[in-house]
């Protein structure tokens, strides 16, 4: 398998806790998936990246909806998928829940019908299954709801019938397709703080894919970063948004981020300019700061900050309480600062400033 950038931070080391264990490689026309993945019992771990990244194909290699064209699949002790073997296990008999991102409910069908049909189709009795899915939708507050169809249900509540039906059979591993997705941002809230709450209770592996940073750092114990196919970064969610290494991930959790050579506390740009930081990395080296850490003025002033540098606004826009400005010099960089700052420094596209950055506000790591 072909060894990508942070690929040793997206696999956990196996233990006996450790319930998925994969490396998947498919090839779909152009595109290529090449990625290792590690979750231990009572784990959960986000797939996080843009779309078109692979996260989606990385989940239904799992499942077994799509056949890897390398690597294996390994959930709890047994061997899922092997294609050098030729070991695949048909998706309906691997110990794997899961929750599509529109949940997939049959129409036609109640909540409890719904919840049983999974049960039904590995030949669990009738009545077994309904007794079954009934204990489920309980476990999820929704046994008045048991009747229902789906058109009849709010949005969160479909999500939970779906999830429902997806640990119904007691899987060993879930996987969830951007599990929030479908709903509104009212509704968003409530539902991302319920399914923390159920995935803690779940003693199985959990892998969450998707594109949105905040379903991924509330609902994650660590994150794989994938673009391209390919992992990026891992870690924790909190060491993810503190050291970022591609520009993606930097956006996402809004940081200014750069690469460079340091040297004794100074690093030159690759995109052109020099910053100071405050730790003394030599060699190839990250630098990363907030917005919020960069201040504007008219004239380069009088300071003991390190970092000085003249900028032209580019644009602007508001976000909140703030503005973010988005300013072009060497190297360009990001701004957020105050309304009443945008007024009296009379910041419009083409105005030239200095931005202001001091060192301790940087964020310096190796590359």
């Amino acid at each position: 398998m072909t060894a990508s950038a942070g690929s040793s931070e997206a696999a956990s080391p196996a233990d006996d806790r450790t319930v998925l264990e994969a490396e998947l490689v498919v090839h779909r026309g152009g595109f290529t998936l090449d990625l290792a993945l590690s979750v231990a019992a009572g784990e959960v771990v986000a797939l996080l990246g843009p779309n078109g990244a692979g996260k989606t194909t990385a989940l239904r290699a799992l499942a077994g909806l799509v056949p890897l064209d390398r690597g294996w699949t390994r959930i709890g002790p047994d061997v899922a998928e092997d294609a050098e073997a030729r070991i695949r296990t048909p998706p309906e008999r691997r110990q794997v829940g899961v929750v599509f991102q529109d949940y997939l409910l049959f129409p036609h069908l109640s909540a409890q019908e719904n919840v049983a049909f999974g049960l039904r189709a590995r030949g669990v009795d009738r009545a077994e299954a309904r007794g079954r899915a009934d204990a489920a939708l309980a476990r999820f507050g929704l046994a008045e709801h048991a009747a229902k169809r789906p058109a009849a249900l709010s949005g969160g509540q479909a999500q939970r019938v779906a999830l429902a039906r997806a640990l119904v059979g007691e899987p060993r591993l879930l996987l969830l397709d951007e599990p929030l997705a479908a709903l509104d941002a009212g509704t968003r809230i409530e539902v991302r703080a319920d399914l923390r709450r159920r995935l803690a209770e779940f003693a199985g592996a959990t892998v969450v894919v998707t594109h949105d940073a905040v379903d991924a750092f509330v609902l994650a114990d660590r994150l794989v970063v994938v673009e391209d196919g390919r992992v990026v970064q891992g870690g924790t969610p909190s060491e993810v948004a503190r050291r970022p290494v591609t520009a993606y991930v930097a956006q996402l959790v809004g940081l200014n981020l750069y690469r460079g050579v340091g040297a004794g506390g100074t690093v030159t740009l690759d995109g052109g300019g020099v910053l100071v930081g405050a730790h003394h990395d030599d060699g190839a080296v990250f630098v990363s700061f907030r917005p919020s850490s960069v201040t504007l003025h008219r004239r380069r002033p009088d300071s003991s900050a390190r970092n000085a540098w003249p900028v032209t606004v580019e644009a602007l826009e508001r976000q909140g309480d703030t503005v973010r400005v988005a300013l072009a010099g060497q190297p360009d960089v990001a701004a957020d600062v105050t309304p009443l700052a945008v007024a009296e420094l009379g910041l419009e596209p083409g105005t030239r400033v200095w931005a202001v950055l001091k060192a301790t506000e940087t964020e310096v790591y190796p590359a």
